[in-house]
């Protein structure tokens, strides 16, 4: 039976694959976007899922994208929090907005957003949460400090999320990709690209595809019995 699912920063390359995956299985698929029209639009096109702009920092504008979603599919049954913002900087020259951009942009987005979508599925008694992480926040990697901080807040989210939700049958896990071929991977430097290949037991940098396939398989009835978990999609790192 279709389900009405959200992806967040659906118009980039991680958050195309996602948003596909589920539209390929038949759901009723929204995604947001914060002002890559032409790359949303695209999406929307070729998949047929509903593209939504918003600033997903706004309170206000959360509280409009659940009413809309609300007024056209029902309530949310499968969140996939997926936006996110990352800087390449050195500590010494993070700036105090440096900090909050990221840090807003990957938790205070995923904390309005999840505020939302649990009100419904609380009254709902059932619901599904996947959060994106990253391996940024899960090894001794050279990545930005406030990009690895806030990427490592998703797992206590995660965590303590599942344990308080469980009792009205939502579940709550995440994926944690590792380095990707597109998306935020891009930024990263040909000596840290190679490094991590160097360790990484697969040899070769991961697709969207793949990080899409755990994402879907999360918030599928197969993953019924998984909850609170953080599946590692990063080739044998």
């Amino acid at each position: 039976m279709p389900r009405t699912v959200l992806v967040t920063g659906g118009s980039g390359a991680l958050g195309r694959a996602i948003v596909e995956r589920f539209a390929a299985a038949g759901d009723r698929v929204f995604f947001t976007y914060h002002r890559h029209a032409a790359a949303a639009c695209e999406v929307a096109q070729a998949t047929g899922a509903t593209a939504i702009e918003v600033d997903l920092r706004a309170r206000a504008a959360v509280e409009a994208l659940f009413a809309r979603i609300t007024e056209e599919a029902g309530s949310v049954e499968v969140l996939v929090n997926n936006a996110g913002v990352t800087q390449v900087l050195p500590f010494a020259l993070i700036e105090e907005e440096d900090w909050d951009l990221v840090l807003d942009g990957c938790l205070k987005t995923m904390f309005l957003v999840t505020r939302e979508a649990v009100r419904g599925m609380i009254a709902d008694r059932r619901g599904v949460i996947v959060n994106v992480g990253s391996i940024a926040g899960a090894r001794v990697l050279e990545v930005p400090v406030h990009y690895a901080t806030a990427k490592a807040a998703v797992s206590g989210f995660t965590r303590s999320l599942a344990r308080e939700l469980a009792r009205y049958q939502v579940r709550v896990n995440a994926v944690v990709p590792g380095m990707l071929e597109g998306g935020v991977s891009g930024l990263v430097p040909e000596k840290q690209k190679q490094e991590y290949l160097r360790h990484c037991l697969a040899g070769r940098p991961g697709n969207t595809a793949e990080v899409a396939e755990a994402v879907y398989f999360l918030a599928s009835d197969a993953a019924s019995y998984v909850n609170a978990q953080e599946l590692v999609v990063d080739g044998g790192l």
